[in-house]
C-alpha cells in the first residue's frame, strides 16, 4: 500500500552520509532510497534520546534525529548514529505547534521507504510547589509532554496505517504514577500519556499499528539535574539501583520490533508500579 499522498515538503533538512559536514537541502520530491528499517526520534538531542538513537544506530537502522533547539546536541547524536554503523538525518520540529510536527513527520516519510518506528520522548522539566507553581510553567510542561506527544501520534498515525503497521513508544515515568513532590506539571504531562497511549493502541490497533509507554527509570541527564538520588541507596528499587541507561535503550528498540504487544507500560527498573 503507498504512503499517503501528501507532497513533501520544502523545508532545510541536514543529511549527515560519510561526513557530518555534507549537508543538502530537502526537496519537495521523494527520495526514498534508504530502505532500511526507519524511525523517528523526538528529543533526540538529550540523553536519554541520544542513548535510544545510538541504540537503533547499532543495529543499522535508518533514525531520524528531532531537536527542537539544540541543533548542535542533536549533530553529536547523529554522529554516534553513523559511527555505529546506522544512517539518519536531523528533523527540526516544535512539538507543540502541530503544523511544525506534521511538516517533520513528512520530510521524515519522504525520505524512507520502511517507516516502522516513532519514538516520543521529547520533554521537559519544572519543579515547585504546587501551591507556588507558576502557571506559565505548568503550560510548558503540559504543551511539551503531553500535548507535543499527542501532535507526533496524530502525525505519523497515518503513515504507518498506510504502511500496514508499524510502533510507537512513548517515554513515560515512574512519577505518572506515583507523582512527586514538586513535581506536579511533570507528573500531571506523564499520567496523561497513559490515558493516551491506551486509547491510540485501542484505536489503531486494528491497523496493526502497536503503541506502548515505556518508563525508563531515573537516569542522569538534563532534566534530573538536581533531582538525581544520588547516594540515597534506593530502597524503593528492589534491586537497590536504577537501571542503566543503555539497558532502558535496549528496552524501547526490542518493544519497537515486538508485533504482538501494545497498550501495555513496560517499567524499566525494580520499582512497583
Amino acid at each position: 500500500m503507498p504512503l499517503p499522498s501528501r507532497a513533501c515538503p520544502r523545508i532545510i533538512r541536514t543529511c549527515m552520509t560519510s561526513s557530518p559536514s555534507n549537508a543538502r537541502p530537502a526537496t519537495n520530491r521523494p527520495d526514498r532510497s534508504n530502505t532500511s528499517p526507519a524511525v523517528l526520534i523526538t528529543g533526540a538531542s538529550g540523553g536519554i534520546g541520544r542513548a535510544i538513537s545510538l541504540a537503533f544506530g547499532r543495529i543499522g537502522w535508518y533514525v531520524g534525529v528531532h531537536y527542537g533547539q539544540n541543533k548542535r546536541a542533536a549533530e553529536t547524536t547523529l554522529r554516534k548514529v553513523l559511527t555505529a554503523g546506522g544512517s539518519g538525518d536531523l528533523y527540526q520540529a516544535n512539538v507543540r505547534e502541530s503544523e511544525s510536527v506534521q511538516r517533520m513527520v513528512d520530510a521524515w516519510r519522504c525520505r524512507v521507504s520502511n517507516p516502522l518506528a516513532l519514538v516520543c520522548n521529547a520533554g521537559i522539566g519544572s519543579s515547585g510547589l504546587l501551591v507556588r507553581h507558576q502557571e506559565r510553567a505548568w503550560e510548558d510542561v503540559i504543551a511539551t509532554n503531553l500535548t507535543g506527544t499527542f501532535h507526533c501520534l496524530r502525525a505519523m498515525a497515518p503513515v504507518l496505517i498506510a504502511h500496514r503497521g508499524g510502533s510507537i513508544v512513548v517515554i513515560g515515568s515512574h512519577t505518572g504514577f506515583h507523582g512527586a513532590t514538586g513535581q506536579a506539571a511533570y507528573a500531571t504531562s506523564k499520567a496523561g500519556l497513559i490515558g493516551l497511549v491506551k486509547t491510540a493502541a485501542l484505536e489503531w490497533g486494528p491497523k496493526n499499528v502497536r503503541v506502548n509507554l515505556l518508563l525508563p527509570g531515573w537516569q542522569k541527564t538534563n532534566l534530573t539535574t538536581g533531582l538525581f538520588p544520588e547516594g540515597s541507596g534506593w530502597p524503593d528499587h528492589a534491586l537497590r539501583r536504577p537501571p542503566s541507561l543503555d539497558e532502558s535503550a535496549q528496552t524501547v528498540v526490542h518493544l519497537a520490533q515486538l508485533n504482538g504487544v501494545s497498550g501495555q507500560v513496560w517499567n524499566c527498573d525494580s520499582r512497583n508500579l
